[in-house]
């Protein structure tokens, strides 16, 4: 057969071959997406919808799908509660989606991931339970977790001989949690904890101390560390601590998967498409992180298009993805999570990565960056 014919064949096998369909389950009113939030544009925090990376994924990889005779379809379904994620989840499997996508709790990831026998692929939830603890055999990752980004920081400080840390850290217990995650990055690069103090942004006039910067920040440091999940302390912080230095973390400078100002390995065009697709919303890391996804499935369904999930999953396990931050990028063995360079950011530019240089590492030194293979913390996995 002669090449036109053989593509047009292929073509005409695409154009009726029922497309591979992807599941995304999203919280119901997220309260992420609140108008005040996004316009405030927190580190790290989304601004949009998962849907609008996982589309533009697969737009990219439509070409190759369709000369493969393959197609993917995106089906998006929002849930309320653990028990809603987990019949959704039963629901897409009975309906023979090839995976999950979840942007959710991670209560709601868990019970997702418990429902159906189907690979899941986390876009939006950082905690390192999910990747430790509560590790599932068939959840992959792709956004960095709090460990990698509190490993990037330390990396940083630790290069930039930043070493007297005060630690600031917030009222919730999402705070407390990445405080801990952040001790134990401060302790293994070799950092001095300075200080720690709790702040409360209160309208309770006998706890405003507890919010004002100039007495929070007396003593003496290199760098303030701030942990602020909900971000409206950590982004009045900077310039207004008592000794002229540096704040990292949840504002100052911070660790992020993606941001829109990267300026190699080709990020400028892949932020300009996302934001001619996303009706001009700037990508964030979880926009990338979606996008990941959506290229994840996209090389598992070529390399196993039959489309069963034991094929599936062992072909989403082996994908090397180019993620335009300059070095290719897989899944790790032992706990699902996406090995990745982390992007170091102040908000307007980017002005370093980590891994830093120097840090070495016997098989992959984006292995440095979160939890490795030896410290054996997913026991749900082989690795």
């Amino acid at each position: 057969m002669k090449p036109l014919a053989c593509l047009l064949a292929l073509a005409a096998a695409s154009a009726w071959a029922a497309p591979q369909r992807v599941t995304l389950l999203l919280p119901d009113d997220d309260p992420r997406l609140e108008r005040a939030r996004v316009e405030r544009v927190y580190f790290g925090h989304p601004t949009g919808a998962a849907q609008d990376g996982l589309q533009m994924a697969l737009k990219d990889s439509q070409l190759e799908l369709d000369a493969a005779g393959s197609s993917l379809a995106l089906d998006v379904v929002s849930v309320a509660s653990p028990e809603a994620a987990k019949a959704a989840a039963q629901k897409a499997e009975k309906a023979g989606a090839l995976a999950l996508v979840t942007d959710l709790p991670a209560a709601w990831t868990l019970a997702a991931a418990d429902g159906a026998k189907l690979p899941v692929l986390n876009v939006g939830n950082p905690e390192d339970r999910l990747r430790e603890a509560d590790c599932r055999p068939r959840l992959f990752h792709l956004i960095p977790s709090e460990r990698m980004r509190a490993d990037a920081i330390g990396q940083t400080l630790a290069s930039q001989r930043w070493q007297q840390v005060l630690l600031l850290t917030g009222p919730s217990a999402d705070d407390q949690r990445r405080s801990a995650v952040v001790q134990a990055a401060i302790k293994r690069y070799g950092l001095k904890l300075a200080g720690s103090k709790p702040f409360k942004l209160s309208a309770d006039p006998r706890e405003r101390d507890l919010a004002n910067p100039r007495l929070l920040t007396g003593g003496s440091y290199d760098v303030v560390w701030v942990v602020d999940s909900d971000g409206e302390f950590a982004r009045s912080l900077p310039y207004r601590t008592v000794l002229p230095r540096p704040v990292v973390g949840d504002a100052g400078l911070t660790a992020l998967g993606w941001h829109a100002q990267f300026e190699r390995f080709g990020a400028p065009q892949v932020s300009r498409r996302f934001a001619r697709n996303a009706s001009g919303r700037t990508m964030q890391s979880s926009d990338w992180a979606a996008w990941m996804a959506g290229k994840a499935l996209a090389a598992a369904v070529l390399a196993a298009p039959k489309g069963k999930l034991a094929e599936m999953q062992a072909a989403l396990a082996q994908v090397e993805l180019d993620g335009s931050k300059g070095v290719p990028m897989s899944f790790r063995s032992w706990d699902g999570q996406l090995r990745q360079r982390l992007l170091m950011t102040d908000g307007q530019g980017v002005v370093a990565m980590a891994p830093v240089d120097g840090v070495l590492h016997p098989k992959n030194v984006l292995d440095t960056l979160g939890a490795d293979q030896a410290e054996k913390l997913c026991k749900a996995r082989g690795g």
